[in-house]
């Protein structure tokens, strides 16, 4: 009877760990998607060159090259993403089996500064373009 108790007070309800793996794999699409922009973004960069180069100087874009950075940095967003992700999976995993769940926010402030930061960086880049 003893053992039961202490079982049942380690294990929490199967519907919060399914939960909390669906919330996980939520957190990997978001980091996949990111990294998809990021490789759009860079390949999208140099798509813009090699046309501008066939087309000869006369019709030559310009660019300012920080279509490249932005795109890596999506990738690294992305990337760093999916560490958190796992991370904030495994702590609130070990927090289920201690029934003494508190929510993260780092996971989402990050994300939400990371995205505010490159929605910055892209509004900057593409103003200039939109004047002309």
């Amino acid at each position: 009877m003893k053992n039961d108790v202490q079982e049942s007070k380690q294990t929490a309800n199967a519907s919060d760990h399914l939960a909390n793996e669906r919330t996980f794999l939520a957190w990997i699409r978001t980091s996949i998607a990111l990294m998809g922009f990021g490789f759009v973004v860079v390949k999208f960069s140099l798509f813009v060159k090699q046309i501008s180069l066939a087309l000869g100087e006369k019709a030559a874009v310009v660019s300012k090259g920080f279509s490249s950075t932005i795109g890596v940095a999506l990738v690294a967003i992305g990337a760093l993403l999916a560490v958190l992700a796992y991370l904030q999976y495994r702590r609130t995993e070990q927090q289920l089996l201690q029934r003494a769940y508190q929510p993260g926010k780092l996971l989402s402030f990050a994300l939400t500064l990371g995205m505010v930061l490159i929605s910055g960086l892209l509004i900057w880049y593409l103003l200039p373009g939109l004047r002309n």
